[in-house]
C-alpha cells in the first residue's frame, strides 16, 4: 500500500516538470533540470517512508515517474492553445488563465 501511494506522490510531482520540460528544447539545460530535480526529492520520500530500494519498487516509481512527465508533457500541447499562454509554469498558466477568463 505504501508503495502505491508513494507512487501516486511521484506521478504527481513530475506533472509540472514534465510541463516545463515540453516547453523547451531538448537536451538543454532547462530539459535536464526538468527530467533530474524531481530525482532526489522521489529518493528522500523513498528513504523517509523506509521504502527501500528493492529492485520491484523500481517498476513502479520509474513508471510514475515517466508517466508524470508525459501527463505534464500532453496537458502543455492540448491546453496551451486554449489557454493561449505559454510560459514552462504550469501553476502560473493555469492562474493566469483563471484570471483571464
Amino acid at each position: 500500500m505504501k508503495l502505491l501511494f508513494i507512487s501516486i506522490i511521484v506521478l504527481f510531482l513530475n506533472i509540472p516538470f514534465g510541463y516545463w520540460r515540453a516547453n523547451v528544447r531538448k537536451f538543454s539545460f532547462q530539459w535536464i533540470l526538468a527530467v533530474h530535480i524531481p530525482v532526489p526529492v522521489i529518493v528522500a520520500l523513498r528513504i523517509t517512508t523506509h521504502l527501500g530500494f528493492a529492485w520491484f519498487t523500481y517498476v513502479f516509481m520509474v513508471t510514475a515517474f515517466f508517466l508524470g512527465q508525459k501527463i505534464g508533457a500532453i496537458i502543455y500541447e492540448k491546453y496551451t492553445p486554449i489557454w493561449k499562454i505559454k510560459s514552462s509554469c504550469l501553476f502560473m498558466d493555469i492562474k493566469r488563465y483563471i484570471q483571464n477568463k
